[in-house]
């Protein structure tokens, strides 16, 4: 294989892996989602959730990025949001939502 075929080739490789690992987290996102409206949590911490994880995914940014500061900063806040929405909502009571 020569210098084009080969980047090519990895190329592919890569955009596959890429593709597979857009393709979990989809899947995982959608099943937050099923679970967040059978929880009952309310549609503000919901939409906080989402806007902060469209934010981390979006091109523009407070600071460039390099520095993942203010992305890990914002997607903390919404989860935040999002965890004390299901402790009042009783989905979480003193321990993790798999204790049953």
């Amino acid at each position: 294989m020569s210098g084009p075929e080969w980047a090519i080739a990895v190329l592919v490789v890569v955009l596959a892996v890429v593709a597979g690992f857009a393709l979990v987290l989809l899947v995982r996102l959608v099943r937050t989602r099923r679970m967040l409206r059978r929880a009952g949590v309310p549609v503000e911490n919901t939409l906080a959730f989402w806007g902060a994880l469209l934010y981390v995914i979006s091109p523009v940014d407070l600071l460039p990025d390099p520095v993942y500061l203010d992305d890990i900063g914002v997607l903390l806040l919404g989860l935040r949001a999002l965890h004390a929405a299901a402790e009042r909502s009783g989905l979480r009571k003193g321990g993790s939502a798999r204790d049953g």
